[in-house]
């Protein structure tokens, strides 16, 4: 009677442990989505998880924001909180301002940023001239902005 007894219990036990992980399991989700990646990027900035510098408010435009030079490119309605939210990132000067927006956030909110402010603001002007040089400046603010943390 001990050992089928006890193959018994064990089988049991095995059963009832796994019926209530299964169960457990069954209530929660499998798989949770998270836009953000770090605390520079811009879906992290885009996500509000975190007070934007008070040199620039989420509500203010592009244009005014990184000057006249981006006003023709831009327009005079994008605020800095959409071009964060962008996801039209196979566009060279759509990606740039993306990732613009991101390092001139983390220019002000992180110290030993790689970029100054005005680095970011004349970087973003410079990059305007091709789609080429947009997104190359695009990728080389993207790298910052992936380091830092």
């Amino acid at each position: 009677m001990g050992m089928p007894f006890l193959l018994s219990r064990l089988v049991l036990i095995i059963f009832v442990a796994h019926f209530a992980a299964s169960k457990a399991a069954a209530t929660r989700p499998g798989f949770i989505y998270s836009r953000t990646r770090g605390r520079c990027t811009p879906q992290f900035w885009s996500s509000r998880r975190e007070s934007w510098p008070r040199m620039v408010p989420q509500r203010a435009t592009v244009s005014k924001v990184f000057g006249s030079g981006v006003f023709e490119r831009y327009g005079s309605d994008v605020t800095l909180l959409e071009s964060t939210t962008r996801n039209d990132d196979e566009n060279a000067f759509a990606g740039l301002l993306k990732q613009a927006s991101a390092a001139l956030l983390n220019s002000y909110a992180r110290e030993g940023f790689p970029y100054s402010a005005w680095e970011v603001k004349t970087l973003l002007i410079q990059a305007l001239v091709s789609k080429e040089a947009a997104a190359t400046q695009a990728k080389q603010f993207s790298v910052a902005n992936e380091a830092c943390n």
